[in-house]
């Protein structure tokens, strides 16, 4: 089981009578860049849910490097090494640029500080806030966001705010990172630099990438293999090529 990064069995859930998602059954390796794709509707978003402690399964379990996550709570599993984007952008818009990274280093054991050596402002703190702000500034600068560190949010353009997502996310030190649809709403150009930069964070964060998306030159342009989902269960899984010329993928979400 250790040998994946993640590995789900029959994972599923019900809401009242209605089957959302049944029998997901996902191993990833460690370094993988791996898609989740299917049409809307499908449940590729319910199953980062289940993922991330959004919502408890109500069949199957999930493991992260062989320890069992299921039904733990999301600071759990995010805490565990488990980080997560969002279809709809989910940024503290009215704080800065750099203080939205800050947030996701704050759980980080290596920036804990003792509430007593914080309260009174020893030396310790202060060293502590200044290996904080250097750690984020990295991060912005491997997203091309260093030198917006000190602008809202808010004002940041879309495709900034998409790779600000992603970063504060990074910063909480993931093993797995679950991105829902990264370059939706992305011009080509942006696209490409996304594509590159998610490249870049599993080449050099040491970090595991489980995506979903709908565009599929983006999804066969990075990823090694994929599960395609429709109507909650799997249609399909294995290398992009194979699995995107399955006749049954075809009809089902190229709608060939």
């Amino acid at each position: 089981m250790a040998d994946y990064v993640l590995e789900t069995k029959n994972l599923g859930i019900s809401f009242g009578g209605l089957k959302a998602v049944q029998d997901v059954n996902l191993k990833i390796k460690k370094g993988q860049i791996y898609g989740l794709i299917g049409p809307n509707g499908a449940g590729k978003t319910t199953v980062f849910n289940l993922l991330t402690g959004v919502y408890k399964p109500t069949t199957g379990t999930f493991y992260l490097d062989g320890e069992d996550l299921t039904g733990k709570t999301q600071e759990k599993i995010n805490h565990k090494g488990i980080a997560r984007t969002f279809q709809n952008i989910r940024l503290f818009n009215n704080m800065s640029v750099i203080r939205n990274v800050l947030v996701g280093l704050h759980n980080q054991p290596e920036f804990k500080c003792n509430p007593f050596i914080s309260m009174i402002k020893l030396p310790k703190h202060y060293d502590t806030e200044v290996r904080m702000r250097d750690k984020a500034k990295e991060i912005l600068k491997i997203f091309d966001l260093y030198e917006e560190r000190n602008n809202l949010a808010c004002n940041l353009p879309y495709g900034k705010q998409r790779k600000l997502e992603i970063a504060r996310a990074l910063a909480t030190n993931p093993k797995l990172l679950l991105l829902d649809e990264p370059a939706a709403g992305m011009n080509p150009h942006e696209t490409q630099e996304l594509m590159d930069t998610v490249r870049y964070l599993r080449d050099n964060f040491d970090v595991t990438i489980l995506l979903i998306e709908h565009d599929l030159k983006f999804v066969s342009g990075l990823c090694d293999e994929i599960t395609v989902l429709n109507f909650g269960t799997v249609l399909c899984q294995g290398k992009v090529d194979d699995a995107l010329n399955d006749p049954e993928v075809v009809k089902a979400y190229i709608g060939g």
